[in-house]
């Protein structure tokens, strides 16, 4: 338990460092994580996760991509077959949103912690105030525990 903690820790750490960045140019898609992933120019929310993963030393593995997951809707399907799918998210754990309650989740962030019964904070790439999956930073945010998904992912798990 405590080595996961620190897991948990150093995932934020790394991710909260990151918070701030900004694609450039602006609305290209263009970053240091699509850069790393070897998929730039594109939405860049999970690259954005699998590179906090990777950098804490937690690769998530082969999602779809060898270095983690570009879609969300690919990365819930695995998270769902491999069972780490959780109701008590913990800090570190991956979060995605399904905005219009349609089954489809379209965003994807790193939960931190609990604000209120019913909101939690997030660190998310590629969002911003204008543009929930679409805007070209890494912010904080605030959101609702409606319409998301939690996955405590399992570093045993990951294969190459």
């Amino acid at each position: 338990r405590m080595t996961e903690e620190l897991i948990g820790a150093k995932i934020i750490r790394i991710a909260s460092n990151e918070v701030g960045y900004v694609e450039t140019p602006p609305n290209s898609n263009k970053t240091k994580y699509g850069q790393w992933f070897g998929f730039d120019g594109v939405a860049w929310c999970g690259m954005f996760v699998s590179w906090v993963y990777a950098h804490a030393g937690q690769r998530l593995g082969n999602i779809g991509f060898k270095k983690g997951f570009a879609g969300c809707q690919t990365a819930v399907a695995y998270f769902k077959k491999q069972g780490t799918i959780t109701d008590n998210p913990v800090e570190g754990d991956i979060v995605f949103f399904d905005w219009n309650g349609d089954g489809r989740y379209d965003h994807t962030g790193i939960y931190v912690k609990q604000v209120s019964d019913t909101e939690f904070e997030s660190i998310e790439g590629n969002t911003s105030l204008t543009n929930q999956s679409n805007g070209g930073q890494v912010m904080r945010r605030v959101r609702k525990f409606k319409n998301v998904l939690f996955v405590h992912p399992d570093p045993s798990a990951i294969k190459p």
